[in-house]
């Protein structure tokens, strides 16, 4: 391949951007930066940086409201577009919350282990969600419903790390405390993220699109 074509190739990548693009990629903006600023709180301990960190998720929400309005609005779906939204979702709604809780102190051996299982359960259930979406639509432009909790519901796992920030009730002080079980740890607070997981995965659970 000639080396001169490598320029126009990528020029030609990004004018297949649609505008609601660039609204999901600041959605994994605001999810990346969740994940930098609760790293960033475990090194200083800094509270202000937890807090900008949990204020990141509802703003990557912003985000993800706002590119599917402007897809409509501009009548751009695409593929391109739905493969965008899901993997800013997987970082903003998955991974970041996450983090956030890993952060807070869930950083036994078995609080490892449920906050991996929530985040396959965020990659399973996206995953699902764009298979399924053509039969799910009904011949719309748009879903009828979910199914499973959205992604995006993680907002209130973090909104509880919220309060329990502003009550010092983070690492040691964690509500629930914690349990030795076997060769690790377990801070039961952690359970919520086992159940938004399994809701998210949940095939009888039908919650209406609005």
């Amino acid at each position: 391949m000639n080396r001169t074509d490598q320029p126009v190739k990528h020029f030609s990548m990004l004018r297949g951007f649609h505008l609601a693009d660039f609204f999901t990629l600041a959605n994994a903006a605001c999810g990346m930066g969740s994940i930098f600023l609760a790293m960033a709180y475990m090194a200083s301990g800094s509270l202000q940086q937890f807090y900008l960190a949990l204020a990141l998720g509802p703003l990557a929400l912003v985000f993800d409201v706002l590119d599917g309005r402007i897809a409509r609005w501009r009548q751009a779906h695409s593929a391109l577009g739905r493969e965008l939204d899901s993997l800013a979702d997987v970082v903003s709604f998955g991974v970041g919350p996450a983090t956030l809780g890993f952060a807070a102190g869930m950083q036994g051996g078995w609080d490892v282990l449920v906050l991996v299982y929530f985040v396959c359960c965020g990659v399973s259930r996206l995953a699902r969600f764009n298979v399924t979406a053509e039969s799910l639509s009904a011949g719309s432009d748009k879903v009828a419903y979910f199914e499973g909790t959205p992604i995006p519901t993680s907002l209130l796992l973090t909104l509880v790390l919220a309060i329990a920030a502003s009550q010092a009730a983070l690492g040691d002080g964690l509500w629930g405390g914690v349990l030795a079980l076997g060769p690790w740890e377990l801070h039961p607070l952690v359970l919520m993220f086992a159940l938004s997981g399994t809701a998210m995965i949940s095939k009888t659970l039908r919650i209406p699109k609005l």
